[in-house]
């Protein structure tokens, strides 16, 4: 039977990881300011929790983390600059990014997990349900992902998280759940979860990709959640608890996504995104395509 839960606006998305991976390039910019094609990495991000009705954004950030703030807020030097010189199509680009949100910002002082980088927004998300997500995982806009978790959210309440089959090599690289059929073929229930397990160890193929809707009593759960794997208190854990006790929060689902997704977080899987994106830029695609076949059939046989 369909139950109506309370309505969604508010969006956390964790921003305080040192980016050691794209060193020395994060030496002294944050990595989800790397560009994807011509805009930061975190305003996709951003962009995706808009579109979703989620207007109240807080970033968990960091030290060295102030360009994440800056690039959200207006630069008046900049914008007159534009404007004197009748670039207008500029100058929306620069504008656009302070009008797409109301943003706050809080610190992780100690860089102690994703459970804990979530727990840091409990006084501002208060009793409310939220929506997590992460600045590596890239959703294509086409596949609205995190729309379809807060409708699963709205029937079902309890938190949902969102699920991609991965190659059985490839499940040590993420969470990993056991699920259970429901009515929705594109919808599970999680009866456990597992942070990071050797193949032997996971409880299926579906891996958890960096979108979550949780409720609010994750930030209890949280809150006396001991350090895990790493030795840092993982939100997997936390939801696991969840899983297991429906009257600590409700149920936890899942959200089995298929569509289009792009992984920023490791090197070659960010040029992979850099590359199909701007193949898809009606601006920068059909002379991009041209060049990259060339290159490919000719240039790279020579070498």
């Amino acid at each position: 039977m369909s139950q109506s839960h309370p309505r969604i606006s508010k969006a956390v998305i964790p921003a305080a990881g040192l980016g050691t991976r794209f060193l020395p390039a994060t030496k002294a910019t944050p990595k989800e300011m790397l560009p994807v094609v011509d805009k930061p990495a975190i305003q996709y991000v951003v962009e995706e929790a808009v579109a979703a009705g989620l207007d109240d954004v807080l970033m968990v950030t960091g030290r060295n983390k102030r360009p994440l703030e800056d690039h959200f807020d207006r630069n008046y030097e900049l914008e007159s600059a534009l404007e004197k010189k009748g670039d207008g199509e500029r100058l929306a680009k620069v504008q656009e990014s302070s009008d797409l949100a109301t943003m706050h910002y809080v610190r992780q002082g100690d860089p102690k997990g994703l459970g804990h980088a979530v727990l840091c927004a409990a006084p501002h998300v208060g009793d409310e349900p939220f929506a997590v997500l992460l600045g590596d995982d890239l959703i294509d806009p086409r596949d609205p992902l995190l729309q379809r978790m807060i409708e699963v959210r709205q029937e079902h309440g309890g938190s949902v998280v969102a699920l991609m089959e991965v190659a059985p090599e490839q499940i040590h690289l993420y969470g990993s759940a056991a699920v259970e059929a429901t009515e929705d073929a594109d919808v599970v229930q999680l009866s456990g979860l597992v942070e990071k397990p050797s193949r032997e160890e996971a409880p299926s193929h579906y891996a958890i990709i960096g979108r979550y809707v949780l409720d609010p009593a994750v930030f209890d759960v949280l809150s006396k959640t001991e350090p895990g794997r790493g030795g840092e208190i993982q939100l997997t854990d936390a939801l696991q608890q969840l899983a297991a006790d429906a009257t600590l929060g409700g149920p936890v689902h899942g959200v089995i996504f298929q569509g289009r997704r792009y992984d920023t977080g490791d090197r070659g899987d960010y040029l992979r995104a850099i590359v199909r994106l701007a193949c898809e830029r009606e601006d920068l695609g059909p002379d991009f395509r041209t060049w990259l076949q060339r290159f490919v059939t000719e240039e790279m046989q020579q070498r």
